[in-house]
């Protein structure tokens, strides 16, 4: 024993050496609490595939998801909840009282500046901003009745996002594939494209608390160009590949040798996942990359024809792509451009012109290639904004009510759920928390969001904390 110390004491001791040389075991007891039993298990079967395809709790409608987020907060009552009162009652006060906790000071109410019309056979209401999209509503259900917890960007972002607005929390993309894995081992199980660096950044992506591989990967960022926004160091085309793998081989060895030897270690576990799915994607990410091979049809579906489509229509194209090879989870924005406090009818008209063709050519692609029936598409932003007038031409944010829209996945197509006031300030029937939004899509893929839980500092968690429960009104 005194020889063992000796050796330690001869040296500087890290942090986690001190507490797994200390006596009774506090080391291990205090280190499993830490990082959960999951870690743990995942540490004694060291090798295996944390994105290996799971079995979900139940039968699922849906296999992966594409979200289609609009940053900013777009405006329900001039997209999609038609409010014929607002138009009647244009520069009156608000007749009832506004919330207690308010984004800014908002006057008389402010009537839509486009028109709305019914469209299909459903008879959706969608104002002249979205004219391609008007042609789906047929595919489409509108949940008309959302509601967040938080009037600020940073807040309402790490909301929808992960569940908590004060919390870093894993994020729901991490949390669908931490339940199901991915079906194509070759690639993450979670990408976004081109996502903010503003309002929570990388938080709206990390994996929080789970294991490094369920964190979302980058493809780009906000400000670079969709053609130019690639997986970087994808390709090698000096060392050839029978070199590389000699090289992992070994650097993996070191690594699980130094695994052995601290015990448990979420950072060191996920380089060596990483390390390993990064030598994978070099098989398929590049060809996934390249959309020069899809058809001319195809490409002027999406909108790739047109300077004002391009951008976003390339991000939905490789939505598309990504989810037919198999990545769970795939996350577009459109960013940061719904902010309209002002020159709401000039910036909401070019926003809308920017994705109305990519969003309804998304919709139509995976229709026809038999993909929409277990692709679950949700589009919409962090809040929605308010009735009444900032300034001339402008709206304050509002998380009272705005509008989401889902189509395919196991959703009732052509159906409205919920709805708001007269003039669209506040969700007054069947009311959809995003806690209750982000269980319907667990329900959707087959996951019970009470049973998918994740033990970490000695407490179980879930994406929906304590919250939530599945809408059961628009499941298929």
């Amino acid at each position: 024993m005194n020889r063992h110390w000796n050796s330690y004491l001869n040296r500087t001791l890290s942090r986690r050496e001190l507490l797994r040389v200390s006596s009774a075991g506090f080391g291990s007891v205090a280190l499993a609490g830490l990082l959960g039993e999951q870690q743990v298990r995942a540490a004694a079967s060291a090798g295996a595939n944390p994105l290996a395809v799971k079995e979900p709790h139940f039968p699922a409608r849906a296999k992966r998801v594409i979200f289609l987020f609009m940053h900013g907060g777009p405006s329900q009552v001039d997209t999609f909840d038609y409010k014929p009162l607002l138009k009647r009652d244009h520069g009156k006060p608000l007749p009832f009282a506004r919330p207690k906790v308010v984004s800014g000071q908002t006057y008389n109410l402010l009537k839509s500046p486009w028109e709305f019309k019914q469209y299909g056979q459903s008879g959706m209401w969608v104002s002249d901003l979205f004219p391609q999209v008007a042609q789906k509503v047929d595919d489409i259900c509108f949940i008309k009745s959302m509601w967040g917890s938080n009037s600020r960007h940073g807040g309402a972002l790490l909301e929808i996002h992960t569940g908590s607005d004060t919390f870093v929390r894993p994020s729901w993309g991490s949390w669908v594939t931490y339940g199901l894995g991915s079906e194509n081992q070759n690639m993450p199980g979670f990408v976004t494209i081109c996502p903010t660096q503003s309002h929570g950044g990388a938080n709206n992506y990390s994996s929080g608390f789970l294991p490094a591989p369920y964190a979302g990967t980058p493809i780009g960022s906000v400000g670079i160009k969709a053609r130019d926004a690639k997986l970087p160091y994808i390709t090698n085309t000096e060392t050839p590949k029978e070199i590389q793998r000699m090289e992992l081989d070994f650097a993996q060895e070191l690594n699980r040798e130094e695994l052995k030897r601290t015990g448990p270690d979420a950072a060191l576990e996920g380089r060596i996942e990483s390390f390993e799915l990064a030598f994978r994607m070099q098989a398929e990410a590049p060809d996934l990359q390249d959309v020069n091979g899809e058809s001319d049809a195809t490409k002027k579906l999406y909108g790739l024809d047109k300077p004002i489509t391009e951008d976003f229509g390339r991000q939905c194209l490789m939505a598309r792509r990504l989810s037919e090879k198999g990545v769970r989870f795939v996350q577009v924005s459109h960013t940061y451009k719904w902010d309209q406090h002002s020159d709401l009818l000039r910036d909401h008209a070019q926003n809308a012109k920017e994705v109305d063709q990519p969003i309804a050519g998304l919709l139509a692609d995976l229709k026809a290639r038999g993909l929409l029936k277990d692709t679950l598409v949700v589009w919409g932003g962090e809040f929605g904004r308010t009735p009444t007038a900032e300034g001339s031409d402008g709206r304050d944010h509002n998380p009272e009510a705005f509008t989401y829209f889902l189509a395919g996945g196991g959703v009732k197509p052509g159906l409205q759920w919920g709805a708001t006031d007269d003039y669209g300030y506040y969700s007054v029937e069947n009311k959809v928390h995003f806690h209750d939004l982000h269980a319907t899509i667990l329900h959707l893929l087959g996951l019970d969001h009470k049973r998918l839980t994740y033990r970490y500092a000695g407490r179980d968690f879930r994406l929906t904390d304590v919250h939530g429960e599945v809408i059961k009104g628009i499941v298929s």
